[in-house]
């Protein structure tokens, strides 16, 4: 009897150690999956972030002014630079 619990508290310990090791692993936040396919207004965009560089696509979120929705576009775009531009000079 004695030896099982002794087992179950080494078990235990095992199982706590490997869920402080997983803990430590990076993980990106916010990942962009899927673009949005239309050109967006830039008078409407308020702030951008780019995505994490761990993410499987690197990609630009666009966040709107009036209700503060989060946009997912490909960075690579020509308007989507523009408007990064547009939002960069605005704040200053």
């Amino acid at each position: 009897m004695r030896t099982a619990h002794i087992l179950l508290l080494c078990i235990l310990g095992v199982a706590l150690l490997s869920a402080i090791n997983c803990k430590d692993e990076i993980v990106p936040k916010e990942c962009c999956f899927t673009f949005y396919p239309r050109r967006l207004n830039k008078t409407l965009i308020k702030s951008y972030r780019m995505t994490d560089h761990h993410c499987p696509k690197s990609g630009v979120i666009f966040v709107t002014k009036k209700l503060g929705r989060q946009i997912c576009v490909d960075p690579t775009l020509s308007w989507a630079e523009n408007i990064m531009r547009f939002v960069d000079e605005s704040s200053f």
